[in-house]
């Protein structure tokens, strides 16, 4: 017969009846619990559970959910724009302290995902927001949202990586996308990522994976979008009418301009400013306002809302030539 060994041989020898010695509680908590701790007891009454009614095919009406941020107490709420998407711009927000208040879509930019809603109330408890530049890969963060329904729901993780792109749902894309191993699922959408310290540096928005979560980023350039919906009821930006990817930059070129890639126009937009000012598929564009151009996203972000109505040059190479054509870019519609 085979030699047993105990279990309480491993785990030492058995002990007396009397119950083991309590802790203080500051003993029997470590520093990671205390912060997860600190920081949902913090957010928690600034996180909303939001209800909403989305139009669908057929004229028919779906109920969904996500989650919001508080962030001024006469009722400015920050989320996700896909989540109020196609609803009758109103829904229903409840809090841990069980109250529930209706809201209204104040505006919403589809292109960096995000909303702001107002709800009737002047007492709520705003959320501190913080700046995602400062984050760093493995720092603490803690997600609170309404997963699935479930409110209040609090998940811990890290930052995973920075400086991610998402793609939302109107094609545009959002930069400096914040990736996280907090759990993340249906409904967490909208919700708060926050810092060791409790300030939202991030507003949850997609689920790319296991462990694979995705928060747009609280930053100079998002503020002032959330400013601009809270006042205006939208973001504007300038359009140019391309589509493009990037593409290497011939060896004598790139040796010349000091870069390895500009963008190459695969479509033209008709009737658009890039139509108007003769631009032309396979032509490879290495410089917009005097800026530099090596992918989509700088072009993106030279779109600013200054450059609607005047005229910006734009730098070249078509079938070798190096060219240079004036550009008015136009208001870009939802």
């Amino acid at each position: 017969m085979a030699e047993l060994t105990f279990v309480d041989a491993l785990l030492g020898p058995e002990r007396d009846g009397s119950p083991p010695a309590e802790l203080p509680d500051a003993e029997a908590l470590d520093a990671y619990s205390r912060a997860v701790i600190g920081v949902a007891e913090r957010l928690a009454p600034s996180v909303a559970n939001l209800r909403v009614s989305h139009r669908a095919r057929g004229g028919r009406r779906l109920d969904g959910g996500g989650s919001a941020v508080v962030i001024t107490p006469d009722g400015f709420m920050l989320t996700s724009a896909h989540v109020v998407a196609r609803s009758d711009g109103r829904g229903r927000a409840s809090f841990v302290d069980g109250r529930e208040l209706r809201f209204d879509i104040v505006g919403a930019d589809p292109h960096s995902d995000l909303a702001v809603l107002r709800a009737d109330a002047r007492d709520l408890a705003p959320a501190e927001l913080g700046d995602a530049e400062q984050l760093r890969v493995g720092q603490l963060v803690v997600a609170i949202g309404n997963p699935n329904g479930f409110a209040g729901s609090v998940t811990a993780g890290v930052v995973s990586a920075l400086g991610r792109s998402l793609a939302t749902q109107s094609g545009r894309v959002v930069d400096n996308v914040i990736q996280t191993d907090a759990a993340l699922n249906p409904g967490n959408s909208g919700g708060a990522l926050a810092d060791g310290t409790g300030r939202v540096v991030g507003i949850n928005t997609a689920v790319a994976g296991v462990g694979l979560g995705l928060a747009v980023p609280m930053n100079t350039a998002t503020r002032q979008i959330v400013a601009a919906l809270m006042t205006e009821g939208r973001f504007r930006r300038a359009y140019l009418g391309i589509a493009g990817g990037p593409r290497p930059l011939p060896p004598r070129l790139a040796r010349k301009l000091g870069r390895d890639s500009g963008v190459e126009v695969v479509q033209v937009v008709e009737d658009s400013p890039a139509a108007a000012a003769g631009l032309r598929p396979e032509d490879l564009i290495v410089e917009l306002d005097g800026k530099p151009v090596t992918d989509v996203g700088d072009i993106q972000r030279l779109m600013v809302v200054e450059k609607i109505g005047a005229a910006v040059a734009i730098r070249l190479l078509r079938e070798g030539r190096e060219l240079e054509l004036q550009l008015v870019p136009a208001e870009l519609g939802d």
